[in-house]
């Protein structure tokens, strides 16, 4: 027999695992003095050492491969416990194959940002009309985050999960960017491609469309409270001499969902209303 500091050696588990195996009852010493409490090992433990491998090769947790150490474990006791791994391990795969699928398209989507990144440029364009779940509100700019994830949260739960573009409509002229009073009227809006019910709290409807807008494709961080690209936009269109519309709010579509972010900005586009 070994002691336990050279089985530990030849079998290569270190010691605190053979007395993790021990407290678990996989692998009980099979002498321990007792005067000294040295633990020792037999050689043909290594066996058992070997099983216990095997059996973590095929995914089983150790409390899980407890059962195939019972010198009564029936044959039909072990297909079922096979059984349900098999189970397991193929929703296993399918849970690694949903993250890929996420991953994959995170990568495609990032490629597309890159392209529209090289075109940032002032645009004078028309907004269609659209589809759209919102919530209007006055609030503190702090609670903006709050309102985006409460729509999120409310179309997801009626059956719509495509919300990667988000838009905020300002509708306070004088505040939307940071100008003035930090309560602002504001309306989150995310599209919709199904039937969704409204309520007290959310309108379902149409985003009205724009026939001019001055539009501007940047980068926003959502973190802050002012955007740099409104005065951009607003010194290119004052030296154009465009006048922007105060009947219609400014809106701000996130072009890069939450789970797109990398760093602290995301692609936005600004868009401001002109008259006709």
């Amino acid at each position: 027999m070994m002691r336990i500091s050279a089985f530990a050696k030849i079998s290569g588990i270190s010691i605190k695992t053979l007395r993790y195996y021990n407290e678990l009852g996989l692998l009980i010493p099979a002498h321990v003095d007792e005067q000294s409490g040295y633990r020792y090992y037999s050689e043909e433990q290594l066996l058992t050492v070997k099983r216990i491998a095997a059996f973590k090769d095929q995914g089983f947790t150790l409390e899980q491969l407890k059962p195939f150490f019972d010198d009564h474990i029936e044959t039909n006791d072990v297909k079922n416990k096979l059984i349900d791994k098999m189970d397991e391990l193929q929703q296993a795969m399918l849970s690694i194959q949903q993250q890929m699928d996420e991953v994959n398209g995170s990568m495609k989507r990032l490629e597309q940002r890159r392209v529209e990144h090289l075109a940032h440029q002032i645009t004078i364009r028309k907004v269609p009309s659209q589809r759209i779940a919102s919530i209007r509100d006055q609030v503190h700019r702090s609670e903006l985050c709050l309102l985006l994830d409460e729509i999120t949260q409310y179309i997801n739960a009626h059956g719509e999960h495509d919300t990667h573009q988000m838009t905020i409509l300002w509708h306070d002229h004088d505040n939307w960017n940071g100008a003035h009073s930090d309560l602002v009227d504001i309306e989150v809006a995310i599209p919709i491609t199904i039937s969704i019910p409204a309520s007290e709290r959310v309108h379902v409807g149409f985003l009205p469309e724009l026939k001019s807008a001055a539009s501007l494709v940047h980068h926003c961080n959502p973190y802050e409270n002012d955007c740099p690209a409104a005065s951009e936009l607003r010194t290119c269109l004052s030296s154009q001499h465009l006048t922007p519309s105060n009947r219609a709010p400014v809106r701000e579509t996130y072009l890069t969902a939450d789970k797109d972010i990398y760093g602290k900005t995301r692609l936005a586009e600004l868009i401001i209303p002109l008259e006709e």
